[in-house]
């Protein structure tokens, strides 16, 4: 494809809170994606009150980004009134998209928030060019694809959909062991429902097999020097296949992870942010800077990386195996909220740090400063050697004084 047909893909980022919504925002997403208290599949998440919704979207629309709410738990009989009295709060607060899996929410947004787009959920399983033809006849905007599809398959579906229907496909962050997402593993052990939101990730958990007539005598599985897991997928990376993305016809360009730190997500959408942008503008240029984005990309927490279905079906050394557990390479130590004006920086701390460390200035436009810490302060002007307390607030000294409000302090391991 010649690069004056591209056209340039939607960069959708998620938010757990309001600190990270404006991160994700100043750090370069074109959308984000967030859950209110209730009726997301993410529970566990710090989510968003009403009023910080409010302030959310007040703040990206000011940036010209777009914010999707979710409403896609697999609904009961009893949630169905709250449901529709979150609804009537969110046609009210004007989201750009809510995020639908369930064809009874579907039918009540409609009804209730008939101004505002629906987007139809990973969660219901969209595997087929029927399936997205069906929920555009129903009133549809854009349709997630499933993680099981290849992008050959995206590609057909490209081809035997009206051209206004968008389709939004995971480019990077974790995978789920289950069929897009639908599992029983969590309810089944410990009663907290994967698909109204409150999954507790027993994949993630170490296993061993017992033999019932030896019961006590654990047997590993696989295993490596972090133990057995035998569920857990790599995190999908498609970093370094841009262009193919963009060939399959794929509209929105969606990031995992709203249980995620500012870091994280500022990470990640910078990357992702500048390889887009790198990749329209020219291929050999995004090709040229694929150091540079990998390296970043190795920055984040993550679990390993993998292609997932992408190329069609994983074998065991590309999805799931014995070393999918977490590597990190970078802290987060805290974000600039403000200057002050004997040049130090405002920050709420978020992870130990000294005076004499060598950290990183991280910027929105892609620079990364090396910088050292010469100074820490409390609140009351009183000099500290270290950081040790989460969330208190700090007046941060750095040399070279190259900060500015909305940077981010990290260090690397």
């Amino acid at each position: 494809m010649s690069n004056d047909n591209k056209k340039k893909p939607e960069l959708l980022v998620p938010a757990s809170s309001l600190e990270v919504l404006k991160t994700a925002v100043i750090f370069g997403a074109d959308a984000v994606y967030i859950g209110g208290e209730a009726y997301g599949l993410r529970a566990k998440a710090t989510n968003f009150s009403n009023e910080e919704m409010a302030r959310g979207i007040e703040f990206a629309h000011a940036h010209g980004v777009k914010v999707h709410v979710t409403v896609n738990i697999l609904a009961h009989n009893y949630d169905l009134e709250g449901v529709k009295k979150y609804l009537k709060e969110l046609k009210e607060l004007k989201p750009d998209a809510l995020i639908i899996a369930d064809p009874g929410i579907f039918s009540l947004a409609k009804e209730i928030c008939p101004d505002i787009d629906i987007h139809i959920s990973t969660q219901a399983n969209n595997t087929n060019y029927l399936t997205y033809d069906f929920w555009y006849k129903q009133g549809a905007k854009r349709v997630v694809s499933a993680r099981e599809l290849s992008l050959k398959e995206i590609r057909e579906i490209r081809d035997h959909i009206p051209e206004d229907m968008e389709i939004e496909s995971f480019i990077h962050g974790a995978m789920c062991i289950s069929y897009s997402g639908r599992c029983l593993l969590s309810t089944f052990l410990t009663g907290r429902d994967a698909n109204r939101g409150a999954c507790t990730h027993p994949c993630r958990w170490k296993y061993a097999l017992v033999e019932e007539t030896r019961p006590g005598e654990y047997m590993p599985v696989f295993e490596n020097d972090r133990g057995t897991y035998i569920f857990n997928s790599k995190d999908l990376c498609m970093i370094e296949h841009i262009p193919e993305m963009i060939d399959a016809g794929i509209d929105s360009f969606k990031i995992e992870g709203r249980m995620k730190t500012a870091l994280y997500v500022a990470t990640v959408a910078r990357t992702y942010r500048r390889a887009i942008d790198d990749c329209i503008e020219s291929e050999d240029k995004y090709r040229a800077n694929m150091d540079w984005y990998l390296n970043e990309i190795g920055k984040c927490t993550y679990r390993q990386f993998t292609t997932g279905f992408y190329f069609g079906k994983p074998d065991e050394t590309t999805q799931i195996y014995e070393n999918s557990t977490y590597v990190k390479e970078s802290v987060y130590l805290g974000m600039a909220e403000s200057l002050t004006q004997d040049n130090g920086i405002i920050i709420t701390q978020k992870n130990k740090f000294c005076v004499g460390d060598d950290i990183e200035v991280m910027k929105p436009d892609g620079r990364d400063i090396p910088v050292k810490v010469t100074g820490i302060y409390d609140e009351e002007g009183n000099a500290m050697d270290s950081a040790p307390h989460s969330k208190q607030k700090l007046n941060v000294k750095l040399e070279p004084p190259c900060a500015e409000v909305s940077d981010i302090l990290r260090c690397n391991i």
